[in-house]
């Protein structure tokens, strides 16, 4: 796989921090995450990784952090600014015992500026960017698009990208450095599109009222007979003509005038059939006309399977969906750790401790001593 031999440190946090660790697993690294609790039902991508559970308030876990971190090549922190340097952990520290160390920063605010000490979600990242101002419908206020552009795409998938351009350039100069990723800059800079169109005409008027914010007849979901959904996004006029075949509209409509009551009348006719008739018959129609799927149903739909976009239900824990990583690599493509075996979790402590030159009774000695954390009480 494309990042075999990269070893990762990443302290649990929440979604955003997880995330970029299970990118970096599913395409090769052994990433080893350092957790308070050696269950974490909470942490919902953890598959392909292994688990060190510490006790950080004792100097022991602080010493096997450093050793663990002297032979990584990544360190992925989601705390506020001054935790890491409080345990001792912090970048001066850490990459003054391994400078070709990439310290990465997940956090909401950055390490500097007045908001840095502060707490946020989510919503508070993607509402300073900018951003969330634009979601939402005519005459609503703003609606998040739940935690997925800041915390994830502006997130967890940016900081990545951090991580290996700061692995790359390590192969010129030899040193590591410092990845410092907010999530507020991280969504703005995925929304920079979205900014720096605003002169364009599908922009210009109030939220909800535009071309691509559901402003326009022909750039919406509409609900069907049993009550599901079809996306339309006929933006251009051989598409929206297709539209209109579809919907047996004989008369043309115009696409640019009377947005209203083309609405109401294109709403009634997709009322009028189930989602799976209206599928069928666009199927064959170059409209940009598809299904808004379910979870439970989005594994099946043909092109989905075709392009293995899940993993096989029959391969994954009690069933699970997962995507499959993604982009496909041709020749290294990526693993889900979804699909990898769980190990025994004293074999897996033991394993790690063995990198750092801990022995079996070191790790019972450490475990009976509560320094190192596990469900199970290891045998001396």
């Amino acid at each position: 796989m494309a990042l075999k031999g990269l070893n990762v440190l990443e302290f649990v946090g929440l979604a955003p921090g997880p995330f970029c660790g299970m990118i970096l697993a599913d395409f090769g690294a052994t990433v080893t995450r350092i957790d308070k609790s050696p269950i974490n039902n909470l942490d919902v991508l953890q598959g392909g990784k292994r688990t060190l559970s510490l006790d950080l308030k004792k100097p022991k876990a602080i010493e096997i952090v450093r050793s663990l971190s002297r032979k990584s090549d990544i360190l992925i922190e989601p705390f506020r600014p001054g935790v890491m340097e409080k345990l001792g952990l912090g970048p001066a520290v850490m990459m003054k015992e391994n400078p070709r160390l990439i310290y990465a920063r997940l956090t909401g605010f950055g390490q500097s500026g007045s908001h840095a000490p502060r707490a946020g979600h989510d919503i508070n990242y993607v509402a300073l960017s900018g951003i969330l101002s634009l979601f939402g419908r005519k005459g609503e206020r703003p609606t998040a698009p739940i935690n997925f552009a800041a915390d994830f795409a502006g997130g967890g998938l940016l900081c990545a990208f951090g991580i290996l351009a700061a692995v790359l350039e390590r192969h010129h100069s030899g040193m590591g450095q410092i990845v410092d990723h907010s999530m507020v800059e991280g969504a703005a800079y995925v929304g920079s599109w979205l900014i720096r169109s605003q002169k364009l005409a599908i922009w210009g008027k109030r939220r909800g009222e535009n071309m691509l914010d559901t402003g326009a007849h022909f750039y919406d979901t509409f609900q069907t007979k049993d009550g599901k959904y079809m996306s339309v996004g006929a933006l251009e006029p051989q598409f929206y003509k297709d539209l209109l075949q579809g919907l047996d509209l004989q008369n043309e409509l115009p696409q640019y005038d009377e947005n209203d009551k083309n609405r109401h009348l294109i709403e009634a006719i997709f009322l009028t059939k189930t989602r799976d008739e209206w599928t069928d018959i666009f199927k064959n129609l170059d409209a940009c006309v598809f299904p808004v799927l379910e979870l439970e149903e989005v594994d099946q739909y043909p092109h989905n399977r075709e392009r293995s976009v899940f993993l096989d239900r029959n391969l994954t824990k009690d069933g699970e969906l997962v995507p499959t990583p993604a982009p496909k690599l041709s020749r290294t493509p990526a693993h889900s750790g979804a699909l990898v075996m769980e190990k025994d979790e004293l074999q897996m402590v033991m394993e790690i401790c063995a990198e750092i030159d801990l022995g079996a009774e070191d790790m019972a000695r450490l475990c009976e001593e509560r320094v190192i954390l596990t469900s199970t009480k290891p045998k001396l």
